[in-house]
């Protein structure tokens, strides 16, 4: 048999004829490749979001340089307060050095929230300064400031009590966010609160314009610490770049891709026993075997554009769920990661297909028939 054969049938009216008859079928399947779907832009869009937006958060607070100790996660949140308070005195000092702002970074775990001890005059000196949009700066060691995001997603005011890191503080002032953490709290308290006493996880350091120069100088002083430019760490602040988020990230993927293949690979292997006889027909009404396995593998294909289709839906109706839920929470989804999850949807699907499509084109056309 040749191709042209194949031509005297309409491949798109029998691929949506098949599935059509097994609508549950076709249904599970489309809904199983969604999933792979949500899951790649879920994960990937939570990591590119969360990572973005704490660079931005760190761009605001307008240093451009930052003073870490060593081995210090870049994420300031998950490192411990090292450094001496008294160091920011010695870096203060240098010719290069405009502005020093010591600060304890804390993380909630029980509300997920980034905590910042700060001495409110340097911290507020780094930039223009917090904008208030209600209340003011601290009035003393128990009060709290919050971003307005954090604000409006617990629905709090000026005046109200909230609990950090198991303590009440009073709400003096929310501003506008931007500012490296959701709340911040006096630099003693924090100290205080987790027993660093009189250590901080990082300084903010501004310069006089030379931030290569100043950069030396602050590393002069100690060799050991961790001295970044901004630039240099806006750079890191990709979820490309991180180190400890590429597994992760490749993890995710490859477990996207493996559920994508196993139930293709099972719904079409079941698909090709049970139409072991319809198969008999069409190869003695003329098929060839490539007309079969291209016909099965066509399936593969509508099933895995619909099922991305739908998966892109889900994805982006979660995301707007997320975001009238859970405010702080940032899910970026890019356009090259859409096409991306889509394209692994297809290479799983098609990758479970090929076994059952070769399989069912190899079928003997008699013994094929006389299946029951």
């Amino acid at each position: 048999m040749t191709d042209s054969h194949d031509a005297q049938f309409s491949p798109f009216r029998m691929i949506l004829g098949n599935l059509t008859a097994r609508p549950l079928r076709a249904v599970l399947s489309i809904l199983a490749i969604s999933i792979q779907v949500i899951l790649v832009l879920m994960i990937v869009g939570l990591t590119t979001g969360v990572v973005n937006e704490w660079g931005k958060r760190v761009e605001g607070v307008g240093a451009d340089i930052l003073v870490q100790g060593p081995n210090a996660s870049i994420f300031f949140a998950f490192s411990s307060a090292v450094m001496q308070e008294s160091f920011g005195d010695q870096i203060a000092k240098l010719p290069g050095v405009d502005e020093v702002a010591p600060t304890l970074s804390l993380m909630d775990q029980k509300n997920f929230v980034v905590i910042y001890g700060i001495d409110y005059k340097r911290f507020n000196a780094l930039s223009k300064g917090f904008l208030f949009g209600s209340g003011g700066p601290f009035t003393g060691p128990e009060d709290a400031i919050a971003d307005d995001i954090v604000a409006q997603s617990r629905h709090l005011k000026v005046g109200d009590t909230v609990t950090l890191m198991g303590h009440p503080f009073r709400l003096s002032g929310i501003v506008a966010h931007g500012k490296g953490a959701r709340f911040f709290i006096p630099l003693k308290t924090a100290q205080d609160i987790s027993g660093a006493e009189k250590r901080v996880s990082v300084f903010y350091v501004r310069s006089k314009g030379d931030t290569e120069g100043t950069r030396s100088q602050i590393l002069s002083l100690d060799p050991n610490n961790r001295v970044r430019s901004l630039s240099e760490y806006m750079t890191l602040m990709n979820s490309s770049n991180l180190p400890e988020l590429k597994p992760f990230i490749k993890t995710m993927v490859g477990i996207g891709i493996v559920i994508s293949f196993l139930v293709v690979f099972l719904n079409m292997h079941t698909l090709v026993l049970e139409r072991t006889r319809e198969i008999g027909i069409l190869k003695a009404l003329g098929f060839s075997r490539s007309g079969i396995a291209r016909l099965l593998l066509g399936e593969t294909l509508a099933l895995t554009i619909l099922g991305s289709a739908v998966g892109i839906l889900l994805t982006f109706l979660t995301k707007a769920v997320l975001r009238e839920a859970v405010p702080t929470l940032q899910i970026q989804i890019t356009t090259a990661w859409i096409f991306g999850s889509i394209l692994l949807a297809i290479v799983g699907a098609t990758a479970g297909a090929i076994y059952p499509a070769l399989r069912a084109a190899s079928y003997d056309p008699v013994v094929a028939l006389a299946y029951e």
